[in-house]
């Protein structure tokens, strides 16, 4: 049963029927707002139970607001302190995981065309040295495994490139560069040998084996006469080397180099004045014969060195220069001058 006092509903309840209880004053239970009171209230006097029946009323609704506010905190402190477990817990994990070791060759590791073996240090030296490498060249490593030989050219001044179809290696190779503070002059690519344009070299290195140095042979007699070519103990078949250099300090194995210059084209029939000049070219071995009117002299000591010519035909020693199909020089202190007929 419900009935105001000061303005507040309370309920009083039997537990059999009840009536009338303001005036009997026996309750059994007493509620306000659902909230169970004190029967000590209920026999109060009546202004005594007035207020203390609206103390405990807003003291119940007090508590009621305090605990749906603890429970609020409860659950945003058990929330903060799980996001916080979470971060701890990744950040821990993240930490266990073990850091990417950086690429390391192994010496006989696989590549596309041959094992990578590294040229020791004092051949890559030579083989600088005798192509006589200067800043104003290009040199173009064909393999260039760690980067060790474009990177010493580089320090040379010169500009520089390795080809390359490890991309670890490739990887490997820039972050050398960069330690040596040459990562602006040495440049590496991942390519295919047989797929690259090296048309632009003064210099071509390499380390590779005879096979693969006889399927790149017509391509590099292909390139500008005088382009300088070194190569690490391999040779290129028929095709002699102009010079050989071997290192006997600081190298025990692959401690020979060759050099060889690509020769200019001068096969075929040249007008050489009133005569005719007619070369048989084998590399850069020349052979032939001079013909002017009813003489013939056969040309002897022919060789090519890129683009400069030297030859004997009747006793007389000519030196030139070839262009293209163009060829002057001097020969017993008198100039010459050749044309290619065919």
């Amino acid at each position: 049963m419900k009935f105001p006092i000061s303005g507040v509903d309370v309920e009083c309840h039997k537990w059999d029927s009840f009536q009338h209880p303001e005036k009997s004053g026996s309750c059994d239970l007493l509620f306000s707002n659902g909230n169970l009171l004190d029967l000590g209230v209920w026999r109060m006097k009546t202004a005594e139970r007035s207020t203390m029946v609206r103390t405990l009323v807003a003291n119940q609704s007090f508590n009621s607001l305090k605990e749906k506010q603890m429970k609020v905190s409860h659950f945003f402190r058990h929330w903060f302190i799980a996001f916080c477990l979470f971060f701890v817990c990744a950040g821990g994990f993240a930490q266990a995981q073990p850091a990417k070791q950086e690429f390391q060759p192994q010496v006989g590791q696989e590549g596309k065309d041959v094992v990578w073996v590294p040229t020791p240090q004092a051949l890559v030296d030579k083989m600088l040295d005798i192509a006589k490498v200067t800043p104003k060249d290009y040199v173009i490593d064909l393999g260039s495994g760690d980067g060790r030989t474009v990177i010493t050219a580089a320090k040379r001044g010169a500009k520089a490139l390795g080809i390359e179809y490890n991309p670890d290696m490739v990887e490997l190779s820039k972050r050398n560069a960069a330690k040596e503070g040459v990562g602006d002059k040495a440049q590496f690519t991942k390519a295919d040998l047989f797929a690259s344009d090296f048309s632009q070299a003064t210099v071509i290195t390499m380390f590779l084996l005879p096979d693969i140095n006889l399927k790149l042979r017509p391509k590099i007699l292909n390139l500008k006469p005088g382009t300088r070519i070194v190569s690490n103990t391999f040779d290129m078949g028929e095709w002699t080397d102009d010079e050989t250099a071997i290192v006997d300090k600081g190298c025990t194995n692959w401690c020979t180099a060759h050099l060889w210059i690509v020769p200019a084209k001068v096969d075929g029939t040249w007008q050489l004045g009133q005569g005719e000049l007619a070369l048989k070219q084998t590399f850069q071995m020349i052979s032939g014969t001079l013909k002017s009117g009813n003489n013939t002299a056969q040309i002897t000591n022919g060789k090519l060195h890129g683009d400069q010519i030297t030859f004997t035909a009747g006793g007389v020693q000519y030196t030139g220069h070839v262009n293209g199909n163009a060829m002057e020089g001097t020969a017993n202190n008198g100039k010459w001058s050749a044309t290619r007929r065919r």
